[in-house]
């Protein structure tokens, strides 16, 4: 079993304590992959429109991004863990995920995304959990993962560790575990079903892409979606011969 962790920072405080409780049960039996961020990926997505226009590999940053993915994309679980830096998720994610703008489904989705499985683990001191998850969710749920687990824990003390309550550390410790136990179980060699909305939202991207090939507009987005013959029958979740 492959599991790739992206972490929003390289500080080891909270969401890393709640990143690593997580990941432990994995370690005997699982080959873990993690990306530290900013150093896995420090230089900015300035918008050049290169991955759109032409090819990922193109993209100035194509060593850092190219390395990411091919670990994305050979992950059985991948594992997104950040802190929420002013209500947010950190600039430092938010840049990587930027330069992943052209895998959203509107454009070239990766097929192999459509069956995983994702986790995101974040915490605040008060407000900004959910809103820093969403920011994360978002993205993966255009790429095409129907299964996205969110886990939030509301500090309301500190922001260091051995500063909470004990009450406090042993509510988030069995609530992780209790998580991380439920995907252990996972029969991981079994992709995932595609939700409804993915499909749905797929489809309507289907749509567009069919309307530009229509009109005989030359773009890497409609070339994709040709090769992948799913301006047919083929799906990313269900190949179709």
């Amino acid at each position: 079993m492959n599991i790739t962790v992206i972490n929003g920072s390289e500080k080891h405080g909270i969401t890393y304590n709640i990143k690593e409780m997580f990941l432990e049960p994995f370690r005997q039996t699982a080959t873990i992959t993690e990306f530290y961020l900013p150093k896995d990926c420090p230089n900015f997505c300035i918008g050049c429109t290169t991955c759109f226009t032409k090819d990922a590999i193109l993209c100035k940053d194509a060593d850092y991004i190219q390395k990411i993915e091919k670990s994305l994309l050979q992950a059985d679980l991948i594992v997104f863990a950040s802190p929420a830096y002013v209500m947010h998720t950190t600039g430092a994610l938010k840049n990587l995920l930027d330069h992943f703008g052209y895998r959203w489904m509107p454009h070239r989705p990766a097929k192999e995304m459509f069956t995983k499985r994702a986790v995101i683990l974040t915490q605040c001191l008060g407000a900004g959990a959910k809103s820093t998850a969403k920011d994360i969710r978002d993205s993966l749920s255009w790429w095409g993962i129907s299964k996205i687990k969110v886990f939030t824990a509301k500090l309301m003390q500190d922001i260091v560790w051995d500063n909470l309550s004990e009450k406090k550390r042993n509510s988030i410790t069995k609530n992780i575990k209790r998580l991380s136990k439920k995907f252990k179980k996972i029969d991981y060699s079994k992709p995932t079903k595609t939700r409804t909305i993915t499909k749905i939202k797929f489809n309507i991207c289907r749509i567009i892409q069919k309307s530009i090939r229509a009109k005989n507009i030359e773009s890497a987005d409609c070339k994709y979606w040709e090769q992948n013959g799913w301006l047919k029958n083929n799906r990313p979740w269900k190949r179709i011969k």
